[in-house]
């Protein structure tokens, strides 16, 4: 009984010290001390300095490594000073409200000559002060994701936990989140942490409505894990996130086949040989990120039916090893083998043979990897490039370079060719269409010296025979380049290269469809409705088109038996001709031509107006409300009519009153031009968007803004109504001079035409976003 009643007393002071501790520490955070602020202070002069601290530590534009917890610090002592609750919570207590009362709610209840305590008790890290900090390196934010992560998800696939203060089930879930992230982190994969307290944006832009949510993201798509969090769900959800061609098996049957195709894809082909029976993950990793450059497959040496591809290539069974094929498929051009296989190994070892030894120029991006721009004389890069056909009239050539090739490799020459008949403009440029090159193949040396095309070169005086007095001509140039840089005495400027692969995109088209029927089945199958919302949504829309479609259609026909004698259509018909060129007020009368056409923004149509929009063409949408509609839409025409000419244009109007939440999801991209004000404004719902014109592309994804012309200003270029100072001090300015009472609605699209003649000439900013949201 003693050493049962001496337990509990210790228990109960180390819990004491614990409470203690964390009060403590509590009260080191003074809000008025992180404001600059004193205690008399006004809600006015603790918002202005707010304002002015968060926009100097904001993460975004601050560039300090501090600047992130600052401006948590920052965030949180506003949301105390600005709520008079927790200020007087805090002036009374030294505290807001969040800590104080552990006499009240976590006190200790004696009893029968023990103690109760509450469990919350040992819950300490919920506390925003105390989170686990290991999860601070992959913190993400919504610029540092837009700009970066999602363009990286193109090499790579990323794995992110949604998490928040006081959220139970993220404690339970961190263990395993901690060692599967550090394995996949080892492995390639991508980490990312996003706190949903501190950025609710890029939650929201996530779709993350609950806390702990796991999503992964690959190729700018994003898909939400939906199993039990354990160590082999999340793996598996990380390879399935992975395309399923990456890496082919190979066995004795197909792996001449396998390597003969370097012909053809133009790249160096990759074999793993290991014992494992299926492909590790690691491989797979490696395939997405150097899909560009190399083919891979996998030999499980364990198989039956890959002895003779084990004994040809002289294989150590119980060792993985990675061989690289380029030109040659009897030999490797590059072994690599070790017991354990490390992603920074094999990193090494494709990087240097991502290219074949004498690479075809089929595109012009590959044209500028292999030969850079001169950026320096001390960094000079020279291009040997073979001009020849196809068939084997000229094989004998090519194989002659090819050996030329292998046997003078230097990192300041790299030897390419080209097929004249598939890029006449690149040989016609340097060939100038001379006779004694036709029909026969050529050498060229070049340098590149600039991105807008200039190049230097020098050409071989005859036609490349491969003879052995051909390679001592070429060997002799080679010497004299590297004393001699004003040998290439020829300049010219060589148009962009015809892109060869272009065909393969229906098949990359195909493969996309079916990955992304597979991700509906999936999204179907775990009932997920919000993310299987645009899939309805386009069906139900073709339904209603088609069903509307047939109704309208007959009774179209069944009016045309009724119709009026033609005097009577041909006079009307003349009047609303008469009508349109005064551009009559008449509301209720519809031209039939010669009148612009604006259609409401609905969720019936959206999908067809916009997300479905046929590439080259663009919605122009205005944004109104219910009691400014007349009026806009009045002015807007007359803005807008000399351009109706325009088969791609389309004109569309979209309420701000049924779909504010979808106008302010795609603001988000244009910060810049249309700052959305700080979530603890009062006046952030009150935000006037009217008159507002959005130019939207739906093919490629991106739109053009226009802000209302500001009122007084006749000389300046369109802006904002309203900006984000503005809307921040309303209430200490009074009423906004903006506001539509105090001037005419009609100018607010003032220049809106020479809007429009920026948006053809194509001058105007575009902003780009991931995927139209849904229209709600």
């Amino acid at each position: 009984m003693e050493l049962a009643r001496a337990g509990l007393a210790w228990a109960a002071a180390l819990l004491l010290a614990a409470l203690g501790a964390q009060a403590a520490a509590a009260g080191d955070f003074d809000p008025y001390r992180v404001l600059g602020v004193g205690r008399s202070s006004s809600q006015a002069d603790i918002k202005k300095a707010y304002k002015q601290l968060a926009r100097e530590w904001h993460p975004d534009k601050n560039k300090d490594p501090g600047a992130e917890d600052k401006f948590i610090q920052i965030s949180k002592a506003y949301e105390i000073l600005s709520n008079e609750e927790k200020r007087a919570n805090f002036d009374r207590y030294g505290d807001a409200g969040e800590s104080q009362g552990y006499s009240q709610h976590r006190q200790f209840h004696h009893f029968h000559e023990g103690f109760y305590f509450d469990e919350s008790l040992f819950h300490f890290p919920f506390n925003s002060e105390r989170r686990d900090t290991s999860d601070d390196k992959y913190l993400l934010h919504f610029s540092h994701y837009v700009n970066e992560i999602v363009p990286d998800s193109f090499k790579k696939p990323y794995l992110i936990k949604i998490t928040s203060d006081w959220c139970f089930s993220c404690i339970h879930i961190e263990p395993v989140w901690k060692e599967v992230a550090q394995e996949l982190e080892a492995l390639g994969v991508g980490i990312g942490v996003v706190h949903a307290g501190y950025e609710r944006r890029l939650a929201h832009h996530l779709g993350a409505h609950s806390t702990p949510s796991l999503l992964g993201l690959i190729n700018g798509k994003i898909t939400f894990f939906h199993n039990a969090v354990v160590r082999e769900n999340l793996r598996q959800f990380v390879e399935n996130l992975l395309p399923g061609n990456l890496v082919e098996k190979i066995t004795d049957k197909n792996y001449i086949r396998f390597l003969s195709d370097w012909r053809k894809e133009n790249k160096p082909h990759v074999l793993l040989f290991d014992h494992m029976p299926v492909v590790p993950l690691l491989y797979k990793l490696t395939a997405f990120a150097y899909r560009d450059y190399l083919s891979f497959g996998y030999v499980y040496v364990g198989l039956r039916g890959t002895e003779q591809l084990s004994r040809q290539y002289n294989i150590n069974v119980y060792t993985p090893t990675m061989m690289i094929f380029k030109e040659h498929i009897d030999r490797p051009a590059d072994v690599v083998q070790a017991r354990d296989m490390k992603k920074q190994l094999i990193d090494d070892f494709l990087s240097q043979n991502k290219f074949l030894m004498v690479a075809r120029l089929t595109n012009q991006r590959l044209f500028q990897e292999l030969c850079p721009v001169k950026k320096s004389h001390r960094q000079r890069k020279h291009c040997v490039v073979l001009l020849t056909g196809e068939g084997e009239k000229f094989d004998e050539a090519y194989e002659a370079f090819l050996t030329f090739a292998v046997a003078n490799t230097k990192d300041t020459l790299k030897f390419v060719h080209i097929y004249n008949d598939r890029q006449p403009e690149f040989a016609d440029a340097l060939l100038m269409d001379d006779e004694k090159y036709r029909g026969k193949s050529a050498v060229v040396i070049l340098e590149r010296r600039n991105n807008a095309g200039k190049i230097a070169y020098k050409a071989l005086e005859e036609a490349w025979q491969g003879s052995k007095e051909d390679n001592f001509i070429l060997l002799d140039l080679l010497d004299q380049l590297r004393t001699d840089p004003g040998l290439l005495s020829s300049e010219t400027v060589l148009s962009d290269l015809n892109d060869e692969l272009a065909p393969m995109f229906l098949i990359r088209w195909l493969y996309s469809a079916l990955d992304y029927i597979s991700d509906c089945w999936d999204s179907l199958f775990h009932s997920n409705w919000r993310e299987m919302m645009p899939l309805l949504s386009l069906l139900f829309s073709a339904l209603f088109i088609l069903f509307g479609t047939v109704i309208v259609q007959a009774f179209s026909d069944s009016s045309d038996t009724r119709d009026s004698p033609p005097s009577e259509k041909e006079e009307t018909a003349a009047k609303t001709e008469k009508n349109d060129a005064s551009f009559s007020k008449e509301s209720n009368r519809i031209p039939k031509k010669g009148f612009v056409e604006v259609t409401e923004l609905t969720d019936i149509n959206y999908t067809s107006n916009l997300v479905r929009l046929r590439p080259g063409h663009m919605n122009v949408v205005l944004i109104l409300s219910n009691s400014t509609k007349t009026v806009l839409l009045q002015k807007f025409a007359l803005e807008v009519y000399t351009f109706t000419g325009s088969s791609s244009l389309h004109f569309s109007f979209l309420s701000l009153d049924k779909h504010r939440g979808w106008l302010e999801y795609l603001l988000e991209f244009a910060q810049d031009a249309a700052p959305i004000p700080n979530q603890y404004d009062k006046h952030f719902l009150e935000r006037d968007y009217t008159g507002y014109v959005l130019a939207l592309n739906g093919h490629k994804k991106y739109f053009c803004l226009f802000k209302p012309h500001r009122w007084g200003d006749e000389g300046g270029t369109p802006g904002s109504c309203e900006d984000y100072d503005s809307s921040l001090h309303t209430e200490a300015r009074g009423r906004s001079s903006c506001s539509p009472g105090s001037r005419s609605l009609k100018n607010k699209l003032h220049k809106l035409s020479f809007w429009m003649e920026r948006l053809l000439e194509g001058s105007l900013q575009r902003f780009y976003i991931p995927s139209w949201p849904a229209l709600d």
